[in-house]
């Protein structure tokens, strides 16, 4: 889910989304195209399965009979030559049943119960890229005053990170099974969410048990020139996938308020393979120049001059891609998507770092527009987001009281959906909810746009900065560890 970055970057052109078929004119998916470091983008899996097919042919043993006919069977059926008629198989296709410790199709099994000893599989772990001798023993203040963070670093830690991890994974290679020109984005939305909820053990049924595991934010599918922020809401419009659209699916998991954020583009037209491929290389970018005491602004820079060296082709015309602003990266924070600190795709001047305990989502937006983005609630409310430092005490409106209520019990300070609130039941909101946000008690969002007839492309993972303990003479080694 996209950080929006401050005002003075954002600029906004006109309206919203337009599309036109486009000519597939251009060449073969790059090699950048390919993957998250090594191979495959984290979340880019395709796991290919063969359908069993059965059958079998009766043949007869029909012999002539001294010139007579032959003989006639009232069991069984034979031509006039003495042939049996092949059957048609009437089996039908059985749904596969998930044999003990196997996942089903869609994903419907809590990891628990394939993980019954609770210990999930790590991510990757990449090097820092400048792990340079000076970093191996650090001994600096920054260390120390940073040492809390990272001893909050600890089992629980890392084993709630990598259970929402391997729940995030194994939902986002179904969903890209099914999500085929022609889908609803609200069916959709609810093969992501039910699968997150299945798998996590935590329905969001109950008073506080979307607190405990499930959803990070709400489902976010953005087609073409909407970048970010877009989720069917109820009671709206359908709206169907086509061929020429460029779909990106973004969606949080948390267990214990530990987010996983990560998205990726799916385009079922082969002519956006090059804007596809510019992303996925600039996010691999960053994340290999991402590490403990990496310079933000550097990590921009790398990530605008692998993502503008790409361009691809549309109706015969050739495009550069540019990198977009008003959208960052950014560090997480316990049931917080979005922490203090951004790293945005182009190049820019601060002084932040990364630092040892951080947990950042590492994101990239390539556009064929101008790269300038707006607001535009004409496309419908994204979600909702409690504001904790705006006191209640104010508040007057007693559907408005309750509301808030609920909306702390149930969420926190997760961004949540209107999906959501009716999930638990709540109906006739709207008025409560206006004062809420005039209040500032809760922040509203909507969708951010590029100019129509542009086509946007996300690609985004969520990275640890630690260390690995080496031999006592090594020392600390510095590890990148891609959840």
């Amino acid at each position: 889910m996209g950080s929006k970055t401050p005002d003075e970057y954002r600029r906004g052109p006109d309206e919203s989304s337009a599309s036109t078929p486009i000519a597939a004119a251009n060449p073969p998916k790059t090699a950048a195209a390919s993957g998250l470091v090594h191979g495959t983008l984290e979340g880019q899996d395709d796991d290919d399965g063969d359908d069993d097919k059965s059958g079998a042919d009766l043949k007869s043993n029909g012999q002539p009979n001294n010139g007579k006919p032959p003989y006639i069977n009232t069991c069984k059926k034979l031509t006039p030559r003495g042939k049996k008629k092949k059957r048609k198989s009437n089996k039908k296709k059985k749904k596969k049943k998930a044999q003990r410790g196997q996942q089903t199709t869609p994903p419907r099994v809590p990891l628990a119960n394939l993980f019954p000893d609770q210990r999930y599989p790590e991510g990757q772990v990449v090097e820092y890229a400048n792990n340079s001798d000076h970093n191996l023993q650090r001994t600096t203040g920054e260390e120390i005053r940073h040492l809390s963070v990272v001893n909050n670093m600890d089992d629980e830690f890392l084993n709630d990170y990598r259970k929402a991890a391997e729940v995030h994974r194994r939902v986002r290679r179904y969903v890209q099974t099914i999500a085929k020109p022609g889908v609803f984005m609200s069916q959709l939305a609810q093969e992501i969410e039910d699968g997150v909820r299945a798998l996590t053990g935590h329905q969001g049924l109950e008073t506080g048990d979307a607190l405990k595991a499930g959803m990070g934010f709400p489902t976010g599918l953005c087609l073409n020139n909407v970048a970010a922020h877009w989720t069917p809401n109820p009671g709206a419009k359908e709206v169907i996938l086509q061929y020429d659209d460029v779909l990106k699916v973004d969606f949080g998991v948390h267990v214990n308020g530990r987010i996983v954020d990560s998205a990726f583009t799916l385009a079922a037209n082969p002519v956006y393979d090059n804007l596809l491929a510019a992303v996925k290389a600039a996010t691999n970018t960053g994340l290999k120049e991402a590490g403990p005491d990496a310079r933000i602004s550097h990590i921009s820079a790398a990530i605008q001059e692998t993502m503008e060296s790409y361009e691809v082709t549309l109706n015969n015309k050739t495009i550069p891609i540019r990198a977009v602003r008003g959208l960052t990266g950014h560090n997480i924070l316990r049931y917080k998507i979005h922490g203090d600190k951004q790293v945005p795709f182009v190049k820019t001047h601060t002084t932040q770092r990364m630092e040892e305990g951080d947990v950042f989502a590492i994101e990239t937006f390539g556009t064929t527009g101008r790269a300038y983005l707006r607001d535009d609630m004409g496309l419908g409310v994204y979600g909702y987001g409690r504001n904790e430092h705006v006191s209640a005490a104010g508040l007057h409106l007693a559907s408005a009281k309750s509301l808030l209520k609920t909306i702390d019990a149930n969420f926190g300070t997760l961004v949540f959906s209107r999906r959501y609130l009716e999930l638990v039941w709540v109906r006739n909101y709207h008025l409560g909810m206006r004062s809420l946000v005039s209040n500032g008690i809760v922040e509203e969002y909507g969708p951010l746009v590029d100019v129509p007839g542009s086509y946007v492309a996300q690609f985004e993972h969520v990275s640890t900065y630690g260390y690995s303990l080496g031999s006592e003479d090594s020392g600390r080694k510095y590890a990148n560890a891609i959840i």
